[in-house]
């Protein structure tokens, strides 16, 4: 039986990977959780699923049970203040990749965010010098589990043998959340952005990028633990890329929201708006104003693994989401 170490399981992510996992008799969980009042799926569902008293504050009281483990799924993380993202991003993230043993652990499968990597699927060097505390952190992180790279400030040096191992997943923009399941940060804030369509209705921009459903992450990451790539791998997760026009009208068609006409936002025109309503942009914000098209090589979905998905576009993710923007 395999054993899997999870971490961030309480989260939205979590919560869905839980469902794919959590009836398959055939893994034995061991589920790293600081508050299990926050867990809606049932953990008695059968033997073999523990709930791990903590949280990667103190990751260093795991030990011995990280030696025993086949597989460990990192997507706790933290959103904090910039000690804080330090501290669990990429101090103790690292420490629990040192603690399991290379001779054991078959595969890691670590989550950062496709924020740090440009267009070629390379690491973006301005997500470590203008991105937020999150997005640096996960940059410091990629940074640090490449080949021979020297271990960060307080953090211990990983070893190639487990190295070697990492599946590290980058998720595009995350959506997701419903009935007993915690909302992503996305989703969470999609009904205040909706309020704003009549408005953002009469504009198109230059922009791209791509998503993905929470639950569609779960499928593809249920995915490999089955089927361990058994050397280093890095994964873009998302749907093929959409613009920020086609996304526009797809919102209108799905409220019945007519378009009558839509005005370029060329970037001019958003500094203009910037400045009329004296918006505060962070560097990192104006770095992606003016990047605009965040998108990836070979995005993998469900469907490229040939299995079902949740949701492959903008009308889908709308009708799953029940938001009504009234």
């Amino acid at each position: 039986m395999k054993r899997l170490f999870i971490t961030g399981i309480s989260g939205c992510i979590g919560h869905y990977l839980a469902d794919e996992l959590i009836h398959r008799s055939d893994y034995e969980l061991f589920l790293l959780v600081r508050d299990p009042a926050k867990l809606n799926f049932d953990v008695q569902a059968r033997p073999n699923i523990h709930l791990v008293a903590g949280d990667l504050t103190g990751i260093e009281a795991q030990a011995d049970l990280l030696k025993t483990i086949d597989c460990a799924i990192l997507i706790a993380t933290s959103w904090g203040d910039p000690q804080e993202s330090y501290e669990i991003n990429v101090v103790k993230t690292l420490t629990l990749l040192s603690l399991l043993d290379p001779d054991r652990c078959e595969q890691v499968i670590y989550f950062s965010t496709a924020s740090i990597l440009n267009r070629h699927g390379e690491a973006l060097p301005e997500a470590g010098s203008l991105g937020t505390d999150y997005v640096r952190t996960k940059y410091l992180c990629h940074q640090a589990l490449e080949a021979n790279a020297p271990a960060p400030k307080n953090a211990p040096a990983i070893q190639m043998a487990i190295a070697n191992k990492i599946t590290a997943v980058y998720p595009t923009l995350v959506f997701g959340g419903e009935t007993g399941k915690p909302y992503s940060h996305l989703s969470g804030g999609l009904g205040d952005i909706l309020k704003w369509l009549p408005l953002i209705r009469w504009f198109k921009a230059d922009a791209s990028f791509h998503f993905i459903h929470a639950k569609d992450i779960a499928r593809v990451v249920a995915y490999y633990v089955d089927h361990v790539p058994h050397q280093r791998t890095d994964i873009v997760l998302g749907n093929a890329p959409i613009t920020a026009t086609g996304v526009i009208q797809a919102i209108c068609a799905h409220y019945q929201q007519r378009i009558y006409v839509q005005i370029p936002l060329s970037i001019a025109l958003a500094n203009l708006f910037i400045k009329l309503f004296r918006l505060k942009m962070a560097p990192w914000d104006k770095f992606c104003l003016d990047y605009r098209h965040f998108t990836y090589p070979n995005p993998v979905s469900p469907a490229q693994l040939g299995l079902p998905a949740h949701c492959q576009t903008v009308s889908e993710l709308l009708r799953v989401s029940g938001i009504n923007p009234d």
